[in-house]
């Protein structure tokens, strides 16, 4: 997974705070949903986008599907923009 769908999924105000939401732990989608006045059907389609790009992990826990935090794509990320304040060159992963 390359940068272009991280950065696409960081674009979007709703989705940065969904990653918020999970900086304090795992979350079902109706628990994610309560902090939200969108429809399940627009985030379903945010969460999506956000495992899409290798930012967040889901589980099914019984009959509820869980939604995690996933912190090696932003490390990396966090890791290449270093790179470039530290004036290095490193490929893209």
């Amino acid at each position: 997974m390359g940068f272009q769908e991280s950065f696409k999924a960081l674009s979007d105000p709703t989705r940065r705070e969904i990653l918020n939401l999970l900086r304090a732990g795992s979350m079902s989608v109706g628990e994610i949903l309560e902090h939200f006045s969108i429809t399940g059907a627009s985030l379903s389609h945010h969460l999506s986008i956000l495992k899409h790009a290798g930012l967040i992990d889901d589980e099914k826990q019984g009959k509820y599907m869980i939604y995690t935090l996933n912190t090696t794509v932003l490390d990396d990320i966090l890791n290449w923009m270093m790179s470039l304040k530290g004036g290095e060159h490193h490929e893209e992963s």
